[in-house]
Parts: C-alpha cells; sequence; structure tokens
C-alpha cells in the first residue's frame, strides 16, 4: 500500500515498473494508492487553484524520470522533461496546473509501465492509521470504512502536510478571537481564506520565501491590480503588505541563463567517502562541528572551479597551483587567506555567511531610506542572477544540489539547511522576484527588516525590526508566510501521530527517521520496520523535492529506487515462501 499518490508516490510506482521485471516473479500483486487528491498532482499540484500559481523552476529544469547520473541500482528509465512534454518554451514558469497535468500523465504512463498482473486500486480518502504486527501484515484504515486494508507493506509518500500551531501561534490566534483581529497561522497559501484581509489596511506579514510570493500574488493580480511594464496599476483592493523575516531579504532569484563550458567534478570534497566516515564516527557527529566544514569546501571549490575556468582574467596564477593549496588547507580562514591571494576582487570571493545574513549589522537612518535599499536590493539581485558574467553563483547551485544528495545519505537534513538551501538555491522565479520594487514604489508592498519582532499588545499586532531603529507598524493582521513545520507529534495527519504515539523515532527537530539506505522506518532502539517505509519532508531523508532538473543525480529519485527495490525483494520473498 501506498498513502500519497501525488509526485512522490508516483516516482514510487515509476521505480516499481523499472525493477519489476528483475526482482519480482510472482503474480496478482495488489498496489492500493490512498490519496483524497487526484493520482499524479496530489494536493499541491491540482488543477483546483489560481492560474497564478506558478512553479518556480524553468519547464526544461523539471523532470520525473531519471538518466545516468542518478546512483541507483535500478534501470534508467528516460522521459520527456516538463516542457518537452507541454511543448512549451523551456525558459518559461508554467503554472502548478500545467504541471499537475504533466504529473497525471507520468502516473498514467507508470501504471502502464506496470507487469501485467499488478493491479493498482486508489482509494479517494485519507489513512487514518496504520497497525499490525512488525512480522506480520499490516492493517490501514480508511476514512469511512468500518475495518482496515491489509497489506504486506506500507509505504507513506504523504508530501508536505498541515500541522497544530506551536504555543506561539495557538497563543497569538486565541489573542486574534480575543480582540477581533486576523491571524492566519502557517499554511499553504493556495488554502487560505484571505477574504479577511482587507483593502488598504496594513498587513504584517512573516515570511520572505516562496509562501510570500504566493501570498503577494494573489492579493495584487488576484485582486485585479496589473502591471504595466516596472509600474504596478492596483486595483483598489489590495491590503498593505509589512513583510519582515529572520534575514529581512527575499529568497535570491532563480538564476536566468545556461551553463556553458565545463562544469565542476563534484562531489570533491564532501562525498561518499566523507559520509561513510560520518556515519562510522563511535560517538556521531554534529552538523556544525562536522559537516558544515565539508559543506563551506565543497560550495567554495565548486565556485573557485568556475572563476578560474571560465573567468581567468579575474584570478591571478594558474588553477592546477590554486587547487592544490585550496585541497590542503585546513579551514575557513586558510580558505578566505587563500582566496584573497589569489582572486583580487572581494566581489568575487564567496562569502557565505554574508550570503546567509546579507542585512547582519545594517541600520537605517528612516524607514523611506531602508525601502529605497531593499528595491535596490532586489533589483541588484535580478541583475546578477541574470548575468553570466556571475557564472560561479551557477557552480554554487550546483554545488548545493550535491551536497543536498549527500546529506540525504548521511541520514539528515535539518530545518536550518533546508532553509538556507532553498533561499540561495530553490528563490522565486526573477519575473515575480522584479514585481517586488514595482510594489514597493505603488505603496503596496512595505519592507520591515530583519529578525522581524511581532508582539500582541493594546488589541493589536505590532512589528518592529533593529534594521530600521525606532520604526513600528500596528495592524490588526498578522500573516504567517510559511509553510508548517514538518513534525510529526504535531502533524495534523492522525497516521504520523499514531507513528509517534508508538514510539517511532524522530530527530530533535520532530521529522521522523528512517534507514538511509531504502527508507524503512526507524524505532527509538534504530531498527528497521520490516514492513513500513517512508519517503518526504517530514523525515530525516528528506529531499529538495519529488522531483528535479535533468542530470543532477535526483536524491529523491535514488531514494525511490531503493525503496522499490527494497519492497519488491521483501515481496518477492513472501510469493517464494507462499509457493514453498
Amino acid at each position: 500500500m501506498i498513502v500519497g499518490a501525488g509526485p512522490r508516490g508516483t516516482g514510487l510506482i515509476e521505480r516499481i515498473a523499472a525493477n519489476a521485471p528483475e526482482l519480482y516473479a510472482g503474480s496478482g500483486l495488489d498496489i492500493h494508492l490512498v490519496d483524497p487528491y487526484p493520482p499524479g498532482s496530489g494536493r499541491i499540484w491540482r488543477a483546483a487553484q489560481s492560474p497564478l500559481m506558478w512553479m518556480n523552476s524553468h519547464a526544461e529544469d523539471i523532470t520525473m524520470f531519471t538518466d545516468e547520473t542518478v546512483a541507483m541500482e535500478g534501470p534508467v528509465v528516460g522521459g520527456p522533461t516538463l516542457h518537452e512534454w507541454a511543448g512549451i518554451d523551456g525558459r518559461v514558469f508554467a503554472d502548478r496546473r500545467l504541471q499537475g497535468s504533466y504529473l497525471r500523465w507520468v502516473h498514467e504512463r507508470a501504471v502502464a509501465a506496470l507487469p501485467p498482473d499488478v493491479t493498482v486500486h486508489h482509494h479517494e480518502g485519507r489513512a487514518l492509521r496504520v497497525g499490525g504486527p512488525r512480522e506480520g501484515r499490516q492493517q490501514v484504515w480508511l476514512e469511512g470504512r468500518p475495518r482496515p486494508l491489509l497489506a504486506d507493506l506500507v509505504v507513506l509518500a504523504l508530501g508536505h502536510l498541515d500541522a497544530e500551531p506551536d504555543d506561539e501561534q495557538a497563543e497569538l490566534t486565541a489573542y486574534a478571537r480575543k480582540h477581533g483581529l486576523v491571524h492566519l497561522a502557517p499554511d499553504f497559501t493556495a488554502d487560505s481564506d484571505l477574504s479577511a484581509l482587507r483593502a488598504g489596511e496594513p498587513v504584517l506579514v512573516r515570511g520572505f520565501g516562496l509562501a510570500f510570493v504566493d501570498l503577494m500574488v494573489l492579493l495584487t493580480e488576484g485582486r485585479g491590480g496589473r502591471y504595466d511594464g516596472d509600474t504596478y496599476v492596483p486595483s483598489g483592493q489590495e491590503p498593505v503588505l509589512y513583510v519582515g523575516s529572520r534575514r529581512g531579504v527575499p529568497y535570491h532569484s532563480k538564476i536566468g541563463y545556461d551553463w556553458s563550458g565545463e562544469r565542476p567534478p563534484l562531489p570533491r570534497f564532501f562525498g561518499p567517502a566523507e559520509v561513510e566516515a560520518l556515519l562510522a564516527r563511535p560517538g556521531g557527529f554534529d552538523f556544525r562541528r562536522d559537516v558544515w566544514p565539508l559543506v563551506e569546501k565543497e560550495l567554495g571549490f565548486a565556485h573557485y572551479h568556475r572563476l578560474f575556468t571560465a573567468h581567468p582574467e579575474r584570478t591571478s596564477g594558474a588553477w592546477s597551483d590554486f587547487e592544490e593549496k585550496y585541497a590542503a588547507s585546513s579551514g575557513a580562514a586558510q580558505r578566505e587567506a587563500l582566496a584573497a591571494a589569489a582572486v583580487p576582487d572581494p566581489g568575487d570571493r564567496l562569502d557565505l555567511r554574508a550570503l546567509e545574513r546579507p542585512l547582519d549589522g545594517m541600520r537605517y537612518r528612516s524607514f523611506e531610506e531602508f525601502q529605497e535599499e531593499l528595491r535596490g536590493y532586489v533589483e541588484r539581485d535580478l541583475s546578477r542572477r541574470h548575468d553570466p558574467y556571475h557564472s560561479p553563483d551557477l557552480a554554487v547551485f550546483l554545488g548545493l544540489l550535491s551536497v543536498y544528495g549527500q546529506l540525504v545519505r548521511l541520514g539528515g537534513v535539518g530545518p536550518w539547511w533546508h532553509g538556507f538551501f532553498s533561499y540561495v538555491a530553490s528563490g522565486p522565479p526573477g519575473p515575480r522576484l522584479r514585481q517586488m520594487p514595482a510594489l514597493s514604489r505603488a505603496g503596496v508592498l512595505k519592507f520591515v527588516g530583519a529578525d522581524m519582532s511581532v508582539t500582541a499588545q493594546d488589541g493589536m499586532f505590532r512589528a518592529s525590526s533593529a534594521t530600521v531603529p525606532g520604526f513600528s507598524v500596528r495592524a490588526r493582521a498578522l500573516v504567517e508566510a510559511r509553510l508548517p513545520a514538518p513534525t510529526v507529534a504535531r502533524a495534523r495527519d492522525t497516521l504520523l501521530r499514531e507513528l509517534h504515539a508508538e514510539g517511532a523515532a524522530e530527530t530533535p527537530d520532530g521529522l521522523l527517521r528512517v534507514d538511509p539506505a531504502d527508507g524503512r522506518i526507524l524505532d527509538r532502539a534504530g531498527r528497521p520496520h520490516p514492513r513500513r517505509f517512508a519517503l518526504g519532508p517530514y523525515t530525516d531523508g528528506r529531499t529538495p523535492g519529488a522531483f528535479t532538473r535533468p542530470r543532477t543525480g535526483g536524491p529523491a529519485f535514488r531514494q525511490n529506487d531503493a525503496t522499490a527495490r527494497a519492497a519488491l525483494r521483501f515481496l518477492a520473498g513472501l510469493a517464494a515462501r507462499a509457493a514453498a
């Protein structure tokens, strides 16, 4: 049984179909899919949503099919990217409804590729809980059914989930209810009821990533506003959005140029050997102490490899000499000194600390001065991310993808890393980011600053930031523009809550622990469950997404293949014992 028929469940079926000829010779295999949303598209990519909701990747950078760069045991089965399938310009940012159509087609193709004696059943509803002994058939209770379905094994491919509010969010919601205010807790923006956000009124928005971009679009173009070049023409129905976050700046724009020339040979300093060494440490490892230095070195290598090979006129000395010294360096300080000696322009050096917190220590004399500065920051970011002069940025993006793949093998991608990756490598389409200065000039969007503080007092919400000392704004509405934290304990999904109550292992951040080899769910003693698997963002094996750009290794594809092969081997063993 596969619980979750969205892109992750579809990818698993594709891998089952690809591996079945080698691993499963039985007959009469039934695959039960459980999901209240349509197979393939699932909730996020369903047809019933606004066409203003775009993907944040070019159509040519989206595929559901494996290639030879995926490190997996199973066979490669190629297929079209979104732009090839849809017959559209590869540089287009397609809307999510079109992606849903692509995913439904992939699902149908995967089902059609299964052996003829394999049958797929779709149950339109939710799985409520799973029970059964470790060594026996599993019992899966579905809503609306008095008796459970029996399954030889269960794979949870649940995707993004709703969550119960944490203490802070619960207090803010209670305060809003008491004082007649509006508080929208973390949610999927496309599913939020925004009707309570009134025209012309200030709205505090905490979060400056992709959820904010969706909110911005729905409250501007979604309410009848339009753009005339770089000028926004309001409809008069927009609220005034005061946005801030921990960093105080939006996610970086998607890069708008193609790769050319030699790729950095990745992984170089953080690959399978380093992962194995970390896993073999008797006392375990610490991310900041043991992993982050390897990540820093890997990203720096990608950056400087590109700078020396594609832009040698901006360096002094030969790449071979720099690479030798870089490889021998033992810390960040040594690498910074090496870069300072070999790269004359500080703007050509990689500074991850400045990249992570660009407003650190910055103070502005007035609110308007900060508005002007942040408009300039966004415009500079757009210029940089669309100019191949800065192609080391694209090399760092490739380095981030490589690092993410190794972290998945390590068995733990924490919230900080996932947020950093998203901020640098998975930001909004350039056209969406370009709208922010236009909205700011029109008075519809205002920037609060870094480490935005929100308090509830005197019957209102109040926001401030040290970025603009002395400034604060009061409002009757507060929107948390971010996804719910994917913690098992607070998931509204009852199946995950039951696993939490039963003692499934969780990370300190509340993610479900799974065996990095094949996705089996671990108990608190570290034992993998023989009949239960989990894939997705609520696990410590989370990946950048259920699909990826072609020829980048696709960590999710590797996971899908490993889980499919483990499931098929298990089922083949059952069939063999039954026939004996």
